[in-house]
Formats: structure tokens, sequence, C-alpha cells
């Protein structure tokens, strides 16, 4: 792929990961000349800043992509199934956000700080992983090089912006109704999210799992490539704006204590160590939003099974678990 010039199309263009991309692309001065902002047809119109300039949403559709050399997709799974291929058939590769084709095996699913040999396989489209899946593994693969990981237990606790702008807004009326005793509104969720922790994120599955419970399992062993890893998961939506915040358990093959995981961290790329208790420095979601860090801190040894840690890992899901990902996948791409 060319490295200068480049012709860049955004679909879903006016959501919050859409509006994310758009902000990166300009802080990392990705080097295209041409950025085509796309979206439905209720967003038809509409102007979004870039560089300085307004530039007008068009409509997606599947002739959107002539001369696109990297088209980013963050405009829902139905969109990106019916839209994907016409950009790949225009061209164009596609970086796509959604679960549409992450399982798929002849799409490479990738985080670029884990497994980024894996784009080279691409057959027009890269998939971006899910977002919670994203700060766990660039985190844990560091550690799995060094001991092998066997078992990861993880618990999230997820911002209401990897819903959307709609669930944002919910929750600030949600609170601004509670405070002032008032009733509050339910559009969204199927409950108060507002001073309440919801244990359901997407939908429910026959085995008792969420979708997003599953994802985390399905996508952590095709990224760092080992089916044999144990996962299970617990998936819950908190009344936090920004940032999803994980509790996370390994228990590894080999030995390895907190301090050489400290040590083993602190040289990974992509990842922050904030791992001082005493001081009351440990990873925040309110420190993590707007960062592109994958923070971790409490990393302490679990003393229940022979080789185990807990940590604690907080990452900006629109960010890193999104946009920045995605771009970082682009970017990729020019060196190949």
């Amino acid at each position: 792929m060319k490295r200068s010039g480049l012709t860049v199309a955004v679909a879903g263009a006016t959501g919050a990961v859409g509006e994310e991309m758009l902000s990166i692309l300009e802080e990392r001065r990705f080097p295209c000349d041409e950025v085509r902002c796309l979206a439905s047809e209720r967003s038809r119109g509409k102007r979004l800043e870039f560089r300085g300039e307004q530039l007008t949403v068009d409509v997606l559709g599947e002739d959107s992509f002539d001369g696109v050399d990297v088209a980013l997709f963050s405009a829902g799974g139905a969109r990106s199934l019916r839209f994907a291929p016409a950009a790949v058939r225009s061209g164009a590769v596609v970086v796509d956000n959604s679960s549409a084709f992450r399982m798929d095996p002849d799409t490479p699913l990738v985080v670029p700080e884990v497994n980024p040999h894996a784009i080279a396989r691409h057959r027009g489209i890269i998939a971006n992983p899910n977002c919670s899946t994203i700060q766990m593994v660039v985190v844990l693969k560091p550690l799995h090089d060094v001991a092998r990981i066997l078992r990861i237990v993880v618990s999230t606790y997820q911002s209401v912006s990897g819903t959307g702008k709609r669930a944002m807004d919910e929750l600030a009326r949600q609170t601004t109704s509670l405070l002032n005793f008032q009733e509050i509104e339910r559009k969204v969720y199927p409950h108060r999210i507002a001073f309440n922790c919801l244990p359901h994120i997407d939908e429910f599955l026959e085995n008792g799992y969420t979708k997003e419970e599953m994802k985390m399992v399905n996508e952590t062993r095709k990224i760092m490539e080992d089916d044999s890893i144990a996962i299970t998961a617990t998936t819950v939506r908190v009344p936090v704006f920004h940032s999803h915040s994980e509790s996370v358990n390994i228990e590894t093959e080999r030995p390895l204590t907190a301090k050489q995981a400290r040590e083993i961290l602190a040289e990974a790329p992509g990842v922050a160590v904030v791992d001082n208790p005493a001081a009351s420095e440990y990873p925040l979601a309110i420190h993590a939003a707007g960062r592109d860090e994958v923070f971790v801190g409490r990393i302490r040894e679990d003393f229940s099974v022979a080789h185990g840690l807990n940590m604690w890992i907080v990452a900006d899901n629109l960010r890193k678990g999104a946009a920045l990902n995605a771009i970082q996948i682009a970017e990729m791409l020019l060196d190949q």
C-alpha cells in the first residue's frame, strides 16, 4: 500500500467510535489526502470537523468506496456484512470494528501489540476485536510469552460509552432525574443504569453466558493463537461514562512473581504500569479516558493456586478499545 496521498473512508462517522476515528486520524497525522465520512440516511448532510475543515456526511452505500484505499468501519455488524465486501471489491482494505468477521477463519483478528503478523494474511478485511478483549490481551500476551497462561478468569466493569451516545445520554438524564427526585426513563438498558450495575452486556445465550462474555473467550484464544487457554468471563455494565475496567486472574504453567510481572509489563508496548497501592496509585477509569495506553496495576500473587496472579486493567474503550486499534492496524498496512 502506498504511504501517502491515501483516501480513507470512515463508515459510521457520526457515532462515538467514528468521531474518535476522525480525531485520531488527525492526531496521528495519518497520511491521507481525502477522508470520506459515511453514515446512515438520518445523518446525511451533517458536518464533521477534520483538520480545520468541515466534512459533509454522505450516505453509506455500495458505491461509496471508489478510489478508497482504507475503509474504517464502525457502522454495526449488519452494515459491515453488507458494505465491507463492496468496499473490498472497489479496491479498499477494510478494518472492521464490528463482530461480523471476527471469528471468520479467513479474517485476521488483530491487536498490533499482540499479533501484528496476522495482518499479512488478510484478504481485504481485517477485524478489530471487542474492546474488552483488546485491553486484556495487550497486558496478558507478554506474560503468556514468558510463563504460558493456562487459565483466565475475568470480570469486566464496562462504561456506557461502549453502547454509544444514546447510553451516555441516558446515564446523564437518569442521574439528573434521581438527584432531583424525579421519575426516570429507561430506553437503552433493561434496567436503570444510574447508580447501578448490570451483569448483562449483549444478548444471553443458551449456555447462560452473554455474547459479550463469549466474545472475550473466543477472541482471546484467536488473537493469542492458543486454543488451549481456559477462559471464563463475567461482563458488567457500570455507571461510568468512559473507560472499561477489568479484574483479571491468571494461572500460569511456569512460576511468575508479581515483581517479575511488573518488570515484564513495564517493557511491554502499549502498557503503562500504575502499581503503588501504598500511595493509592492504581489504574482508574477517569485517568484512562482520552489516553492511548492500557493501564495495569494491583498486580499481586494469588495464593490460592500454585502459579497465579491477580491484576486490574483499565483502558479507554473508544480509543484503544476501538478507534485507535483500528488506525494502528491501518498504519501497519502502510508498512506492508
